[in-house]
């Protein structure tokens, strides 16, 4: 089964999710992709990936992605946060962040963490 990754960046972070998007571009072709809207944007038109793109989050894009989840259709979400820029929409990202500690689903933050994610989903491909 192929893995459901949610991928959104903050402005300032969205820069490194294309980076990021680039060096694992060969697995993430295999997944199904959801994404907030200006990130996922980017994602289908730098790299050419097919993402399924919903609203951007401070348009309910976080919530919109946070309702798949509950509803298990996704895997891990990779959420690059900038914790130095105060974000309009921050209780609609607190309660992502929740529900993917309410639901077991991995999330990570920053580009480490993403790296350790994203590696894990790949090797886990590979096996399968």
């Amino acid at each position: 089964m192929k893995s459901r990754i949610a991928l959104i960046a903050h402005d300032k972070k969205k820069d490194d999710m294309i980076t990021l998007a680039a060096e694992y571009i060969d697995f993430l072709r295999g997944c199904n992709l959801i994404a907030t809207g200006t990130t996922g944007g980017r994602l289908s038109n730098e790299l050419g990936l097919t993402v399924e793109r919903k609203h951007s989050g401070p348009f309910g894009g976080d919530l919109q992605i946070g309702s798949d989840l509950v509803d298990g259709k996704i895997d891990a979400v990779i959420f690059l946060r900038d914790p130095m820029t105060p974000q309009p929409h921050e209780p609609d990202i607190n309660a992502l962040v929740r529900a993917c500690d309410v639901h077991n689903v991995a999330c990570a933050t920053n580009l480490s963490s993403a790296h350790l994610v994203l590696s894990q989903l790949q090797l886990k491909a590979r096996k399968s």
